[in-house]
């Protein structure tokens, strides 16, 4: 069973679009969010996949798969930050109830090794660089961690979620520089429509070989512009 621990105090931030990419605006500055750098720096290789994917299912189709994989996501994260928060949402519709659904599975299977959070949707950000918002941060399987919650219409390989694990290194290094913290695990609970539940749990030297891919793609993101 967790427990809350707020060791730590989190900002409060405004979020705004710059040429319609996402910012932050914090402590005088309007920082880029993590997932614009992440969409900025993906590779050729997977712009060409996602191009074709639209092309395989035709461009109305594949737009309405995003839409309904957002709104789904939404409903879990908010389901899920209301359970943290010791409270409760009551959504009736069927998207509301897929979602409780998913994540019932995720607090079942994924939350029995969480045994203490320090903050809930916390914003984080390394100033002149970078900011974001992470799902949980606290103590898991004994370690320090980023926890990200993820909706998935299907199961995923480890190799597909590249970009959550640069995601969960940037917002561990925020944290880090801000609270003096010694994060280096990443944890991704993830499931699916169907309710299959998977975990993935990055640490060690992976983590810091992560660490580093994401500083290069900041650095390659503001060369850029």
């Amino acid at each position: 069973m967790h427990k809350w621990n707020k060791l730590y105090k989190y900002p409060k931030s405004f979020r705004e679009e710059i040429d319609g990419a996402r910012h932050y605006a914090l402590d005088n500055e309007k920082l880029p969010s993590v997932t614009t750098i992440l969409d900025a720096t993906d590779s050729d290789e997977k712009r060409e996949s996602l191009a074709k994917w639209r092309q395989r299912v035709g461009e109305n189709k594949a737009q309405e798969i995003v839409s309904n994989s957002a709104k789904r996501g939404t409903a879990v994260h908010k389901y899920l930050e209301h359970h943290v928060k010791g409270g409760k949402i009551l959504d009736l519709t069927d998207l509301g109830t897929e979602a409780r659904h998913m994540a019932e599975t995720i607090i079942a299977k994924g939350f029995t090794d969480l045994s203490e959070i320090w903050g809930s949707e916390a914003v984080l950000f390394y100033p002149g660089l970078y900011a974001g918002q992470t799902d949980l941060c606290g103590i898991y399987q004994g370690r320090e961690s980023i926890i990200d919650f993820k909706q998935s219409n299907k199961p995923k390989r480890e190799e597909w979620i590249d970009n959550y694990y640069h995601q969960g290194a940037a917002y561990a290094m925020a944290h880090n520089y801000m609270h003096g913290t010694s994060i280096e695990q990443i944890v991704i609970l993830m499931c699916t429509p169907d309710n299959f539940f998977q975990r993935f749990i990055l640490n060690g030297s992976r983590f810091r070989e992560y660490m580093w891919k994401w500083l290069k793609r900041v650095d390659n993101y503001y060369h850029s512009q």
